[in-house]
């Protein structure tokens, strides 16, 4: 009875077999893409264990929603500055300074023995290496002040190998700026940017001839902007920058990361310093001053600025305090006799306290002012003596020539 039972539901089974092959056969027949689609589904790609990533670049467990290993967004796979590098980079030049040094020479011990000898002198020729920027296609080119100082020859050497001597156009030590000229065809020339639009954490690349490595290239985020009364110059208006800075990279470039030019790398603050330790800490002028410059000297040889021969600091109330003035502000500590200002009736000791209506931050604002003011041209001066304020017309003049 079992065994009947057992060869019946064989029959059965062995009937529905053959129905569901034959019906499959049909299905396949009639409908291939079916099959295909199936496949696709259900066969998963495994990948052979010899061929496993390492860790660190082995995908994490996938998702539905996350794309795959080689869809990683372009900007992580393939962030670089190369481009900007390469558009800016070729304006960048190397510059070679020689001055002649005459210094003091100690006196021997046949000298300090007998005596009666006079000072002597020895001179030496001192060589230093700095950066500049080519800015137009007349061979122009824009650098430190600090770097061709005193120099007797200043050679500039370009990316592509030429050489040539230069000649100074002009200089501008109340900035530290300094353009030069070279005498050669089909310059490479750097395109000028915009530094107001800098903004903090914006990413900036030094070019320069950092201790005689040419065309050395560091990165870096801008600091702060508008950083003044660092001691640098006379008018301050440095971008402050941590990348790298070193020496012989004094008037290259600082670029955005569209290779454009935003600054003349200037200085850093040095690690034997007082601030010892200090790294990070690199200062530019920014572009939109040195536009203002390069204009003024090309034009007229110098940089034109009013001149009212008032010298002023920033005193605090307790300072003041000591000297019994009513409060701290910008105060005018000396006046040159005859000076514009000495003829509009100020005194030292007074408090200056707008210039034209512009109320004064500190003594620097002050200077600027008074500076950007045309030769010829009479401003107005609000200042305190003791509890009166006053107001008084001054004339400025041209800033006596400083170079």
């Amino acid at each position: 009875m079992v065994l009947r039972k057992l060869g019946t539901g064989l029959v059965f089974l062995s009937g529905a077999v053959v129905g569901g092959l034959a019906l499959a056969f049909l299905v396949v027949y009639f409908r291939p893409e079916l099959l295909v689609r199936t496949r696709s589904i259900a066969a998963p790609v495994v990948a052979p264990a010899a061929t496993a990533l390492p860790p660190e670049t082995a995908p994490a467990a996938s998702t539905a929603s996350e794309p795959a290993p080689d869809a990683r967004p372009r900007a992580v796979v393939e962030r670089s500055f190369a481009d900007a590098v390469h558009r800016a980079a070729p304006a960048v030049v190397n510059i070679y300074t020689a001055r002649v040094v005459t210094e003091q020479v100690q006196p021997n011990s046949f000298e300090q023995l007998f005596g009666g000898f006079g000072p002597r002198y020895e001179q030496h020729v001192q060589r230093a290496l700095g950066s500049g920027v080519i800015v137009d296609d007349a061979g122009h080119i824009v650098t430190n002040n600090h770097v061709i100082a005193n120099a007797t020859v200043i050679r500039v050497r370009l990316a592509d190998g030429r050489s040539a001597d230069a000649k100074v156009v002009g200089r501008d030590p109340d900035t530290d700026l300094a353009v030069l000229t070279i005498k050669l065809d089909k310059v490479p020339v750097m395109t000028l940017g915009r530094s107001d639009r800098l903004q903090v954490g914006d990413e900036v690349l030094a070019i320069g001839n950092p201790l005689g490595l040419q065309q050395s290239v560091t990165h870096g985020i801008v600091s702060a902007t508008d950083r003044k009364q660092l001691g640098l110059a006379t008018f301050e208006n440095f971008i402050q920058t941590d990348a790298a800075i070193n020496e012989g990279n004094s008037g290259g470039a600082l670029i955005d990361a569209a290779g454009e030019l935003v600054g003349i790398n200037t200085a850093v603050i040095a690690k034997n310093s007082d601030a010892t330790g200090v790294e990070g800490i690199g200062f530019a002028i920014p572009v939109n001053l040195v536009r203002g410059v390069m204009r003024e000297i090309l034009a007229h040889g110098h940089v034109v600025r009013g001149w009212s021969g008032i010298e002023a600091s920033d005193f605090t109330d307790e300072q003041a305090a000591q000297y019994r003035l009513a409060r701290g502000g910008v105060v005018i500590t000396r006046l040159y006799a005859n000076g514009p200002a000495a003829n509009a009736g100020l005194r030292a000791g007074d408090i200056l306290l707008a210039v034209n209506g512009h109320t004064l931050r500190n003594a620097q604002d002050g200077l600027t002012q008074l500076a950007s003011a045309t030769p010829g041209t009479t401003v107005k001066l609000r200042f305190q003596r003791g509890t009166e304020v006053r107001e008084v017309d001054c004339k400025v003049v041209q800033r006596p020539n400083q170079v």
